[in-house]
């Protein structure tokens, strides 16, 4: 079973947003987080998807798992496992069970700060529990990271140049010749009208627009089968593939099929991606060394804690780049 990691994140303690909290219950100073109600039973037969996780016990043969001898509810693990799909359940399990341990660690070092609970919302009406208010808070006060250098910027940015481009554009055109229906014969007579088409239009971009205007099926036709310029991914990929393969000026030689049908293809001209300037990316270059400065000292506060813990049922040792935790915020 391989070592999960736990990455503290800023959001730390922070789960799916939530109502305004009523007045906080007498629960939020017992050692753990209060369980969620548990949902109702999924019917019987249907599609299967309804989950009955939540209200699982702990996988059979796992030790109880506490926390300065306070047990974390196994209930709770369970729920927790839901935010660490693996396809090994005693895996899951471990990996929830830690971040539930990260939880209460932190919970406890907010309590004896002193600290007390101040939600935030999070968005409309939403705001944190008490809990996720402490988690933040401790967070905040403990984790104070230095910002990084000038030097530090600039180096990562000449060793990262290459992440630092704009896309490449393409700026093509289209007509699509769409078969009559879905048997196989519709579709090789559309294949052949579209290899006539080009036989016609050639490599002559007035030709082209001509004949989209006229045969194309797709609203482009509207625009001499203009697709603008566009990006990887923003078109079907047999229809990008044969555009990418074409020299700026060239109409492909062999239509491309796409589930919409027979696509004629014309790329006018590439736009190659260039390098920004630093200035340009400096503030994305801060903001990425900022939040890895705050996860190493929140990773390494978190080890303090728990090394002057008493932690049974689940092993804390920090991988090498620290504990990890919820990268969405949950279950730390």
């Amino acid at each position: 079973m391989s070592e999960a990691r736990f990455v503290v994140t800023r959001s730390a303690g922070r789960g799916a947003a939530r109502p305004a909290p009523p007045p906080a219950p007498e629960a939020v100073s017992q050692a753990v987080p209060q369980a969620a109600p548990e949902p109702p039973p999924a019917e019987a037969g249907g599609c299967g998807c309804g989950s009955t996780a939540a209200a699982r016990p702990r996988p059979a043969r796992t030790p109880a798992v506490r926390v300065d001898g306070v047990e974390i509810d196994s209930r709770l693990i369970a729920q927790e496992s839901q935010n660490h799909p693996s396809g090994d359940p005693m895996e899951t399990w471990t990996a929830a069970a830690r971040a539930l341990v990260v939880r209460q660690l932190l919970l406890t070092e907010a309590r004896r700060r002193g600290l007390s609970p101040e939600p935030e919302a999070v968005g409309e009406n939403q705001f944190e529990t008490d809990e996720e208010s402490l988690v933040r808070q401790v967070l905040e006060v403990a984790v104070e990271p230095q910002p990084p250098s000038e030097t530090e910027c600039r180096r990562v940015y000449e060793g990262m140049k290459g992440k630092f481009v704009t896309p490449t554009l393409f700026e093509a055109s289209h007509i699509l010749i769409e078969p009559a229906g879905g048997a196989e014969a519709d579709w090789s007579e559309a294949e052949a009208e579209a290899r006539a088409l080009i036989g016609v239009v050639g490599d002559s971009p007035q030709a082209f627009a001509e004949a989209a205007a006229a045969r194309s099926s797709c609203p482009t036709a509207h625009q001499g089968g203009s697709l603008g310029q566009v990006r990887r991914g923003e078109l079907v990929e047999s229809v990008q593939a044969a555009i990418e393969a074409l020299a700026d000026g060239e109409t492909g030689k062999a239509p491309a099929r796409s589930p919409f049908g027979w696509h004629v293809v014309r790329l006018e001209r590439r736009i190659e991606g260039r390098v920004l300037p630093y200035e340009i990316v400096e503030g994305r270059i801060r903001d990425m060394l900022e939040a890895r400065a705050w996860a190493i000292g929140a990773s390494q506060f978190v080890a303090d804690l728990a090394a002057k813990s008493a932690v049974e049922g689940v092993t804390l040792a920090p991988p090498d780049g620290g504990f990890a935790a919820c990268e969405d915020g949950r279950g730390c």
